[in-house]
């Protein structure tokens, strides 16, 4: 796997394949990220417009809909995907 970009732009929707996909590996940073602010009890409309560059005074529904598609993935590579799992494990 190549280095995944640092800040990419996302998609109004995450994947919902039952496997990873190569936009979850292109989105891992963004996935981590999303998993944090959560942590962290910050609002969702802060994390859409730094994380998902999606403005949530302009567009609420849309950045709401990619905040919570993209969080779910994010938790779902944490549990069924790859994500912060070691290299090498299954």
């Amino acid at each position: 796997m190549q280095t995944p970009p640092l800040d990419p732009n996302v998609a109004d929707l995450a994947p919902t394949e039952p496997a990873p996909t190569s936009y979850d590996e292109q989105h891992i940073v963004t996935y981590v990220r999303l998993l944090q602010a959560e942590s962290e009890g910050a609002d969702w409309r802060e994390v859409a417009r730094i994380v998902l560059h999606i403005d949530p005074e302009r567009e609420p529904d849309r950045a709401r809909n990619a905040y919570q598609s993209h969080l779910a993935r994010a938790k779902w590579m944490t549990e069924q995907g790859r994500l912060l799992r070691g290299a090498g494990s299954n």
